[in-house]
């Protein structure tokens, strides 16, 4: 009884019960599961199996019978599929060259072959549960629609295999390729989603005698389920095709995102996430959907151009900027660089303080604040241009300022805007590195001095500078520079009037990132 019971649950799992007999094409109720075979197929496989059968022990059972042949069958087919798959593998080897297409080279990839390979075995079996004497039983039909299902998943499996290798073969080009390609790591990811859930579909359609459409028509009830569970997938995908479509992101930009700490190279872009390696090595994963929803800066650019900008300045000390006189002037045309600027700026000069003493009187014209004249701050912004001009390692088709960019608590802001003509980070820094002390190197001949905080030696210098020994028997009042305020004073005046001694940085501040 309790095998009739079981016999009666798996008929109604795998044969609706509402369905009348003669449903299906024939008599028997099973067929559509099982379709026939064609006369010219079916007749020498069923000679074929009964000269099997007469090689087994004829005192065994109908059903261990055909228990041993299908086992035998499983057995061949296994045998069958090795060695197919041993052949595609020494194909391969053949046609593969070096220099073959890269359709073919994803067409034998190795995974793809050994997975095709496998979907014969499934198929082979079937065909003989077909042609059984009696292949209508209850065990064949689960046999036979498992082995159904078992094809889908082996079908399912040798695309996912072949969308491997084509990520595979573009993430290879990429890598040795001298321009960046956009990725297509994310539309693979999404194809194989697709692939996956068709699979499962037509898999619980196998196993259920089901049309596909149906299941996916009941799935249509669940889509706001279905929009919750995969919404994180929706956003990012519809991310990624912006990206992608706009060229917005590609593997090995660099960009940088202070927001969730990403600041390095794009090393990955998938469905889900883009991974960043930052410059200190660390990792750092984004949500897709997050890289259009939120701004972040993509350096690209400066990489394309083959340059990279200097923006720096210069804190110089504001008293000592002032008037230059005629034997500094002079001193100055010395250097080859500068010439040029000073005789035409002398000559204009000139020019104008003639017409102006026309119109002065005597002692308007002996006063220096009534005529124009060169100050060395000036004079060093021209050699800084000039230099900027001849340097071998700074692009001279781009954008070059040297200006006084105002003045602050730290000084007098000379900015340096300029160009390399590398973008390498190492080869960057030595150019700037270079550039910056051939400046320092130099004010000292422009009578300038460098803006920097005194350090403890600075003040242990004002301070024996500015000590007065006192008498004890003296009654007279302490000196002011022997008092608080005094001495504050005199470390001021002694601040104004000497020169920092160089123990500390100099004043110079980068703008620029690395």
């Amino acid at each position: 009884m309790r095998l009739a019971n079981l016999h009666d649950k798996l008929t109604g799992m795998f044969v609706p019960s509402w369905r009348p007999s003669g449903f299906w094409p024939g008599s028997d109720p099973y067929s559509r599961l099982m379709p026939p075979l064609p006369d010219q197929v079916r007749d020498p496989l069923r000679g074929a199996m009964r000269d099997a059968l007469n090689w087994l022990p004829p005192d065994w059972p109908a059903s261990a019978r055909v228990a041993g042949i299908i086992a035998l069958l499983f057995l061949a087919t296994w045998m069958l599929r090795v060695s197919l798959e041993f052949g595609l593998l020494q194909l391969r080897e053949r046609v593969l060259r070096s220099d073959s297409p890269a359709w073919l080279d994803i067409l034998l990839d190795r995974a793809v072959l050994r997975r095709s390979a496998r979907i014969v075995s499934p198929l082979l079996v079937q065909l003989g549960l077909l042609s059984l004497p009696k292949p209508h039983g209850l065990a064949t039909i689960i046999l036979y629609t498992l082995l159904s299902a078992y094809v889908v998943l082996c079908v399912v499996r040798v695309i996912l295999a072949y969308l491997d290798a084509t990520l595979k073969h573009q993430t290879v080009f990429l890598r040795h390729s001298p321009r960046q390609q956009l990725s297509i790591k994310s539309y693979i990811q999404l194809a194989k989603l697709v692939v996956v859930l068709g699979g499962l579909i037509i898999m619980a359609a196998e196993l259920t005698d089901r049309s596909p459409l149906l299941l996916l028509s009941g799935l249509g009830a669940l889509s706001a389920v279905l929009m919750l569970v995969f919404k994180d997938t929706i956003l990012s995908f519809t991310a990624g095709v912006q990206l992608s479509s706009n060229d917005m992101l590609r593997a090995g930009d660099w960009i940088e995102m202070p927001q969730v700490g990403a600041d390095g190279q794009v090393v990955d872009m998938a469905l889900h996430a883009v991974k960043v390696q930052n410059w200190d090595k660390t990792i750092t994963t984004i949500p897709t959907w997050r890289l259009m929803s939120e701004s972040y800066r993509n350096w690209r650019g400066m990489s394309e151009s083959g340059a990279r900008r200097i923006k720096r300045t210069l804190s110089l000390d504001a008293t000592s900027v002032h008037f230059l006189q005629p034997e500094q002037i002079e001193q100055l045309e010395r250097i080859e660089l500068l010439r040029p600027y000073l005789q035409k700026k002398r000559q204009a000069l000139a020019d104008t303080n003639a017409a102006r003493l026309q119109t002065l009187s005597p002692e308007a014209a002996s006063l220096p604040l009534n005529l124009r004249q060169l100050t060395n701050l000036g004079c060093f912004r021209a050699y800084v241009s000039a230099y900027l001009e001849k340097h071998p390692d700074i692009r001279q088709d781009m954008t070059q300022i040297v200006n006084t960019a105002g003045t602050s608590p730290e000084g007098v802001q000379v900015q340096i805007y300029c160009f390399s003509a590398t973008t390498n980070w190492q080869e960057y820094e030595t150019i700037q590195g270079d550039l910056f002390d051939h400046l320092l190197s130099v004010l000292p001949e422009f009578g300038l001095r460098v803006f920097q905080q005194p350090s403890g030696h600075d003040f242990r210098t004002m301070m024996q500078g500015a000590a007065i020994p006192v008498t004890p028997t003296s009654a007279a009042p302490a000196s002011p520079e022997a008092s608080p305020v005094g001495a504050s004073r005199a470390m001021q005046a002694a601040s104004v009037s000497e020169p920092l001694a160089p123990s500390s940085q100099a004043g110079i501040d980068i703008s620029d990132k690395r």
